[in-house]
């Protein structure tokens, strides 16, 4: 198995995992009621209205129906006023059938015992007017006959004879001087009793003269009146609840249609439109809020799906990054076993030759073996040097950082390479802030032998280039004041746009420095960038300019602070 394949291998087994984790995790709480809230709200709202029409009714039906019966109270108390006025002035007979003549039961008692009845009696009030043919329907009493005509004679006085002559005209003497005294002394209303169902209302009144009237009158009227009333109160109920259903219904409508709108909204982006939203103009409101929440977890949920996204490119960019590096390195072993191989190869068959034919060989060939040895072990050496140093770089260098004079110390690196490259010509030149301020002008923070150690890897690429016999022109330049730099331009072949990174791969070599007799391990150019990073700095290949026809390398170096 691969280490991709592992790797592979493992990122299913955690997304496996996570997933388990995930269902697990998820709670099974109760589910959420999901009845009709057009429905409930019309209903609701309807059961309020009928029990608030109930409670109406009920209060009107009450408030009237003591009004009502207030009314009958009222119109006996004045009925027993005015009769009581009449005592005394009017004869008991006249009175009770002026009484019963409006519908009223008449019961005038003395303070003798005697009784006056008049009207129908209670009983008959209760069973309602009588029929044609009964007579006048009040039934007979102690003042009347048996033929229903009233003779006014109080009980009492039933069993007298007629009055003799004399005896007339002094009992119409005693009259006239009783009715004298009457007018001197009105009658009135001293007490009233009232009892009521809901048939008949009775008024027993107590009169000054110690003589009662009661009155009795028939009040089912009021009831049938509350009858009535219900009957149109329940119509007009039943019409106005339909009336308000509907109105509530288009009313609920109306209300929840955002609802409406945040289903849509939820459909469209479970569909993939991510970025809608629903934006409530106000946020105080229920469906505000509601609207407001759902905004804010589709941000968290995109906010999640973006970040997931996120986590998964960088994934897979590790992924790539760790192949490319698994890939450069195996390129990195192959290519140094490769460029090992040449030396020890040549190591190897010299050493041959010499150890079979040590007898055949003479001197002078015996030496050039021996030479070509120790040339081939110099340049596996300086292979595996340039390996360790490499790595080190990669590791992180450690460098004895001090101040540094740029110009010094390009100068000392060219005068160097002349001595080892008589045939190659080297200029320096200045530029920029420095230019014509003599040494320690341009002075940087670094390690000063791996700094030469850079340039010397430059100007051995630029003789490589040139085949030892071009012009290098090495030019310090301060064009800010941040940054130092120093140019290597030779005027070889140049580097292609398209190689102008790729010369800093490790063992790279471009064509025509492989046809070269020195064409380098390919590891100059790496470790000169590796170290010019170490400093803070950078080294990249630019296009030649007017003054360079060939390659241009660019140094830079930051100043200090």
């Amino acid at each position: 198995m691969t280490g991709r394949d592992a790797r592979n291998r493992t990122g299913h087994d955690s997304a496996r995992r996570g997933s388990a984790r995930h269902e697990t995790a998820r709670p099974d709480g109760p589910r959420l009621r999901t009845g009709s809230l057009r429905a409930r709200t019309v209903v609701a709202v309807l059961v309020l209205l009928a029990l608030l029409l109930a409670g109406l009714a009920v209060a009107v039906e009450a408030t009237l129906g003591q009004r009502l019966r207030a009314q009958v109270e009222d119109r006996l108390r004045d009925r027993a006023s005015a009769a009581a006025a009449l005592v005394g002035t009017v004869d008991g007979d006249d009175l009770a059938d002026r009484l019963s003549a409006q519908g009223l039961s008449v019961v005038i008692r003395d303070a003798d015992g005697g009784a006056i009845v008049a009207g129908p009696s209670p009983d008959e009030l209760r069973e309602g007017p009588p029929a044609l043919g009964d007579g006048d329907g009040l039934p007979a009493g102690p003042g009347r006959d048996a033929g229903g005509a009233g003779t006014g004679t109080p009980t009492g006085d039933a069993t007298a004879g007629p009055a003799a002559p004399g005896e007339e005209a002094t009992g119409a003497s005693s009259d006239a001087g009783a009715a004298d005294d009457t007018a001197a002394d009105a009658v009135t209303v001293t007490a009233s009793d009232v009892t009521a169902d809901d048939e008949v209302t009775t008024l027993v009144s107590e009169l000054s003269d110690g003589s009662t009237i009661t009155l009795t009158a028939d009040s089912s009227s009021v009831g049938q009146t509350l009858t009535q009333l219900r009957w149109v109160m329940l119509g007009a109920s039943g019409v106005f609840l339909v009336v308000a259903a509907a109105g509530l219904v288009l009313v609920v409508r109306a209300t929840l249609r955002p609802l409406d709108r945040m289903t849509a909204v939820a459909r469209s982006i479970a569909h993939g439109d991510r970025g809608r939203r629903l934006r409530p103009a106000k946020e105080s409101t229920e469906i505000g809020r509601v609207a407001t929440a759902f905004d804010e977890m589709l941000d968290g949920v995109e906010g999640a799906e973006r970040t997931a996204l996120e986590a998964e490119r960088t994934a897979l960019a590790a992924e790539r990054t760790a192949l490319e590096a698994e890939q450069r390195v195996r390129a990195f072993v192959s290519d140094a076993a490769h460029e090992l191989r040449t030396p020890v190869a040549g190591m190897r068959a010299a050493a041959d030759t010499l150890v079979r034919s040590s007898a055949d060989v003479g001197p002078d060939e015996r030496e050039r073996l021996a030479v070509h040895v120790v040339r081939e072990a110099a340049r596996a050496s300086r292979l595996i040097d340039d390996m360790l140093l490499m790595a080190r770089v990669d590791r992180g260098l450690e460098l004895d950082v001090a101040p540094v004079d740029v110009e010094a110390l390009v100068t000392s690196v060219v005068e160097g390479q002349r001595l080892r490259r008589p045939g190659l010509e080297l200029r320096v030149e200045v530029r920029g802030a420095g230019a014509g301020a003599g040494p320690g002008a341009l002075v940087v923070l670094g390690d000063a032998g791996r700094l030469a150690q850079v340039l010397g890897n430059l100007v051995d690429n630029a003789a490589r280039a040139t085949h030892g016999t071009g012009t290098v022109v090495l030019t310090v330049e301060c064009s800010s004041s941040e940054a130092a730099a120093v140019l290597i331009a030779d005027d070889g072949p140049g580097v292609p746009e398209a190689d102008r990174e790729r010369v800093f791969d490790r063992l790279v070599r471009l064509d025509a420095a492989r046809r070269t007799g020195d064409g380098g391990a390919g590891l100059g150019l790496p470790i000169a960038r590796g170290i010019a990073r170490a400093h803070g700095g950078d080294l990249v290949c630019e296009p030649g300019g007017a003054a360079a026809s060939g390659a241009v390398f660019r140094l830079t170096l930051p100043l200090p602070r």
